[in-house]
């Protein structure tokens, strides 16, 4: 529908200007007026103002005239309603994307809102797309939003408004990443989204060493420093370049490519009997090996004991090529 109205204001404009060009031209050498007497005839004529004419018409002229009389009122009529065409189905298609998104949005349950749709907020939408877990991005740059939201649910506002952080779902969401480059509004992001959603688990982003702790206190549950955590990456390289590059490999690039998984312990028990890490037998399994347990107090144990009794709300962390956690996935049915 656009396209199409685009097109036709494409012509209307090309008539109006030949009117024009063939006003002024006709007046040029009919009526032997100036270029810039004649251009004025032109539109004064095609405007229908009433005003006088530069110097009085033959009758050539005023035959010329009106054609250029009706030739205008048809066109620049065509023009007007091309142009009012135009603006009413712009518009009507921006209430209909919106409320199209605004319906996606409320249907969604146990999200991530992302705030901010810089550097760091894109980097975390990818990882989020690789994993298919649905989230929503709070921006108020109009031309990012326009960019991107072909491919991405937006919400267009202030982070720091609790009206838009409801739009965006936050009562019904499970994350909250806060990536702004300014920690004083990631800090009332953070304070905002802890009232509106207790249960919530915040990741706010912090550009300064001495907001982590306000952070904290604000009640983010995670706060990152991308400039700490370059700089350290890029020292270990210098330390350690064939551990820090290992790792690397390991990195999670997406559902079918990761060499982690984290799997909760409930996973295992509905299928299999198991009161140990000896139990799972996942190395026999499915070729992956468990090299860490988080316990539900939160403490984690690296390369744990096959002995390690399992407890409700736990997990295991995982290590695997990717087919051997595709096994693992299906053999599960994880995911």
């Amino acid at each position: 529908m656009i396209k199409l109205s685009r097109s036709k204001l494409y012509v209307a404009l090309s008539l109006t200007l030949a009117v024009v060009f063939f006003g002024t031209v006709g007046y040029r050498y009919i009526s032997d007026y100036s270029w810039i007497d004649a251009l004025y005839m032109t539109v004064i004529t095609m405007a229908t103002v009433g005003f006088k004419e530069v110097q009085p018409l033959d009758d050539t002229s005023k035959i010329f005239t009106v054609f250029l009389i009706v030739a205008s009122v048809f066109i620049l009529g065509f023009a007007i309603s091309v142009l009012t065409e135009y603006v009413l189905s712009r518009s009507s298609l921006n209430l209909l994307k919106k409320k199209k998104v605004k319906n996606k949005i409320n249907s969604l349950s146990d999200h991530v809102v992302i705030c901010g749709y810089g550097r760091n907020g894109m980097q975390a939408a990818e990882r989020l797309i690789a994993y298919k877990k649905p989230f929503v991005v709070i921006e108020k740059n109009k031309d990012i939003i326009e960019k991107y939201e072909e491919n991405i649910l937006f919400v267009e506002g202030d982070a720091n408004d609790d009206s838009t952080l409801d739009e965006a779902g936050i009562a019904r969401a499970q994350y909250l990443i806060t990536a702004m480059p300014d920690d004083a509004a990631n800090l009332f992001v953070v304070l905002s989204a802890r009232q509106l959603n207790e249960k919530l688990f915040i990741i706010s982003r912090a550009s300064l060493a001495t907001s982590q702790k306000k952070l904290f206190l604000g009640g983010a549950d995670k706060v990152i420093m991308p400039d700490k955590i370059g700089g350290d990456h890029m020292a270990s390289l210098v330390v350690m370049p064939d551990l820090i590059t290992f790792m690397d490999k390991l990195s999670m690039e997406g559902v079918h490519t990761t060499n982690l998984e984290e799997v909760a312990i409930e996973d295992f028990s509905d299928q299999v009997d198991c009161n140990s890490l000896r139990d799972l037998d996942l190395r026999k399994r499915t070729g992956c090996t468990i090299i860490g347990y988080i316990a539900p107090d939160g403490e984690y144990i690296i390369n744990p004991e096959a002995d390690l009794q399992l407890q409700p709300k736990s997990k295991v962390i995982v290590l695997g090529r990717p087919e051997q956690i595709k096994r693992l996935n299906e053999m599960f049915h994880i995911g």
